[in-house]
């Protein structure tokens, strides 16, 4: 048995944030080689001395996983509402 740790899984989602500088680049920069993706717009605020800037990666795969899963929810319900029928009374 091996006592070196286990390397640690990577996260599906990340929120990247600090100062708008080169170091918060360099961060984004780096996440990019690893695999992850934009994923929306970037966030910037001043916090009365400095630009904050925020981006969010995701993985690839998270994203196709989700997909599949969002799927798999529609066919479900498609596959149920067919079993019920419509009474004619509703809600507004």
């Amino acid at each position: 048995m091996s006592d070196a740790p286990a390397p640690e899984e990577k996260l599906s989602y990340r929120l990247i944030s600090g100062a708008d500088d080169r170091a918060f680049c360099e961060r984004i920069s780096a996440a990019l080689a690893e695999g992850y993706v934009l994923h929306g717009s970037p966030a910037a605020t001043f916090n009365g001395s400095s630009v904050i800037v925020a981006q969010a990666v995701v993985l690839p795969a998270a994203i196709a996983s989700a997909d599949a899963a969002v799927a798999t929810a529609v066919d479900d319900l498609e596959g149920a509402s067919e079993d019920l029928e419509f009474d004619g009374e509703g809600h507004a």
